[in-house]
C-alpha cells in the first residue's frame, strides 16, 4: 500500500523549488506539476491546464485538481506558495496521506534573489551566457514584511503538523546541492526511485557573495543588526509571529499621538495633518521593538485609526489598483478578474476617454461580487489590505495593541481635535478634509444596487461600524 496518496512542497519565490521540482521529475514515478493552485495561473504562465483541470474548474472546484493529481500515475504533486489558493491549505495539513515537504531559506538570501529577480526580469537560468546581473537595493521596512510573510506561514505551517501528530520533509535551500539528501526525500515519498545525480538543467544565479548584490550593503547591516538576529535563521521552529501592519504605523516628530492606517482610507492626508502637528517630519517604519521604545518615550500616549464608508473604499481601491489610477496597479489580479472572473475591464490603463460611465458602473458592479466571495475566503485571490474589510484589518491590530479610538473619516476634524485636547494640544492645526479623487464618480454611478452590493460585500463593516447608506453619509 503506498505511504503517501500526493505531496506539496511549501516553500516560496527565491527558495529553490524550481531546482527542488527538477530534482523529483527526474525521479521514476514522481511527478511534480508546478504552482497548481497559483490563483493567477494553473501550473506555469501560460499553461492551459493540469491532467485535463483547466484554471476556470479549478477555481470553480479546488479539490477536483486534488483528485486528479491523486489518482495520476506514480505519485504526483505540487508547489504551495504562502499567497495561493487558501481554500485548500485546511485539506493539505490535515490528510495525513499528503506527504508534506518544506523547504526554507535564509529570508535575508531569498529577499536579495527576488530583488535582482525583479530587476532582471529573469526568474530562472538554463545556460550561463543568458545570465543578467543587477544589484538589489535593501529596503528594512519592505524586508520586515518579506520575512514576516515567511514565518507566519512557517508558524501556520508547524502549529497545523503538531495539532494532528504529522511530520515533514524538512529541507533547507542548502541541502538542494546533496545528491544522498534528495534521495532520503525519494525514500520518504516511498518511491523506489533513487537519483545518481542532480539534474543539471537550471544554473545558479547570482553565485556572487551577498556584499557584492547588495548595492546599500552597508545600509542592510545597519538596519539587520537592529532586528532580533533569531528571526534570520533558517530553522522555523523559533522564528516568532510578527504583526505585518507595524512598519506602518506613523507617529509625529513629537506630539504622543500613533497613527494606524487602514489602506483604502484617507491615509496620505492623515499624515499630512501628522507632520504639519509639529511641523516636521513623521517616523514611521516601526518593528516590535522601536514601537516599544515610541511608547515608551511618550507616556500617555495615544493611537487610533479611521475607517472610510465600505462604497467610497472598495471604489478607491477598484479604480487606484485595478483600473491604474495610481501607480500599484495589480497587473497579475486584474488579469484574473478579466479571465476567471469575466469582468469586463478596459484595455487601456488608466481607461481612456472611451471608457464611460455605464461601463464603470457595470465593471465596479461585477468587481462589488467578486470582493464579496474574496473577502469570505471563497476565490483563490489574495485577499488585500485595500479592500479587506476594515473590522478584519482592526482585528488584526490587536495582536499587537488596539487602537485607542477608531474615528470616521467623515468626523475626523472634530475627532482629531478632542484626540489632541487629551494630550494637552489646543494649537492643532485645522483639518483640511478627506477628498477620495474617485468620489466624483462614484457619485455618477451610484444607487440603491451599488448600496445592496457592497453592503452584502461589507456587511461586517456596516454592523461594526454602524454604516449608514453612502448617499446619507
Amino acid at each position: 500500500m503506498a505511504k503517501f496518496d500526493y505531496f506539496v512542497v511549501f516553500a516560496e519565490m527565491r527558495t529553490g523549488s524550481n531546482f527542488l521540482e527538477a530534482n523529483l521529475n527526474a525521479m521514476q514515478g514522481v511527478t511534480c506539476y508546478g504552482e497548481a493552485f497559483n490563483p493567477h495561473f494553473i501550473g506555469y504562465p501560460n499553461q492551459q491546464d493540469i491532467l485535463g483541470v483547466t484554471q476556470a474548474q479549478r477555481e470553480n472546484n479546488p479539490k477536483k485538481l486534488i483528485n486528479h493529481i491523486k489518482r495520476s500515475d506514480g505519485i504526483g504533486g505540487f508547489r504551495y506558495f504562502h499567497d495561493h489558493d487558501p481554500r485548500i491549505l485546511d485539506q493539505l495539513l490535515s490528510d495525513p496521506k499528503c506527504a508534506k515537504i518544506i523547504l526554507t531559506r535564509n529570508p535575508v538570501d531569498s529577499y536579495v534573489s527576488w530583488k535582482i529577480a525583479q530587476a532582471t526580469g529573469q526568474w530562472k537560468l538554463t545556460n550561463v551566457k543568458n545570465a543578467k546581473s543587477d544589484t538589489a537595493l535593501f529596503d528594512e521596512a519592505e524586508f520586515e514584511r518579506h520575512m514576516t510573510a515567511l514565518q507566519d506561514f512557517q508558524v501556520t505551517l508547524l502549529n497545523a503538523l503538531q495539532r494532528s501528530g504529522q511530520t515533514a520533509f524538512y529541507i533547507a535551500y542548502e541541502d538542494l546541492q546533496d545528491v544522498e539528501v534528495m534521495n532520503g526525500l525519494a525514500a520518504y515519498l516511498g518511491v523506489e526511485a533513487r537519483l545518481a545525480s542532480l539534474d543539471k538543467t537550471l544554473k545558479k544565479q547570482n553565485p556572487e557573495p551577498i556584499e557584492a548584490k547588495v548595492s546599500n550593503f552597508d545600509a542592510m547591516e545597519r538596519a539587520l543588526a537592529r532586528l532580533d538576529r533569531f528571526n534570520l535563521t533558517r530553522t522555523p521552529n523559533f522564528e516568532p509571529r510578527r504583526g505585518a501592519v507595524i512598519p506602518q504605523y506613523v507617529a509625529p516628530a513629537q506630539s504622543p499621538i500613533l497613527y494606524m492606517p487602514i489602506k483604502g482610507g484617507p491615509e496620505a492626508r492623515v499624515v499630512t495633518w501628522l507632520a504639519e502637528l509639529d511641523g516636521a517630519e513623521v517616523q514611521t517604519g516601526f518593528n516590535h521593538r522601536t514601537l516599544r521604545d515610541w511608547k515608551a518615550a511618550h507616556p500617555g500616549n495615544r493611537s487610533f485609526t479611521v475607517v472610510r464608508h465600505p462604497v467610497l473604499r472598495a471604489h478607491a481601491a477598484f479604480c487606484d489598483h485595478i483600473l491604474g489610477y495610481d501607480d500599484n496597479v495589480f497587473y497579475e489580479i486584474r488579469r484574473t478578474l478579466t479571465q476567471v472572473f469575466k469582468i469586463a475591464l478596459p484595455e487601456e490603463v488608466p481607461p481612456g476617454p472611451a471608457y464611460d460611465d455605464a461601463a464603470h458602473r457595470a465593471a465596479f458592479l461585477a468587481f462589488l461580487a467578486f470582493a464579496k466571495a474574496n473577502v469570505s475566503a471563497q476565490t483563490s485571490v489574495r485577499i488585500d489590505p485595500a479592500w479587506a474589510s476594515q473590522a478584519a484589518i482592526v482585528a488584526g491590530f490587536s495582536q499587537n495593541a488596539a487602537p485607542d479610538v477608531i474615528f470616521r473619516e467623515d468626523h475626523l476634524a472634530a475627532d482629531l481635535a478632542w484626540l489632541m485636547s487629551g494630550v494637552g494640544r489646543a494649537d492643532t492645526p485645522a483639518w483640511p478634509g478627506s477628498h477620495c479623487p474617485h468620489s466624483d464618480r462614484l457619485a455618477r454611478i451610484y444607487d440603491a444596487e451599488i448600496e445592496k452590493a457592497a453592503q452584502e460585500a461589507y456587511q461586517r463593516d456596516y454592523i461594526t461600524f454602524g454604516f449608514c447608506d453612502w448617499s446619507a453619509a
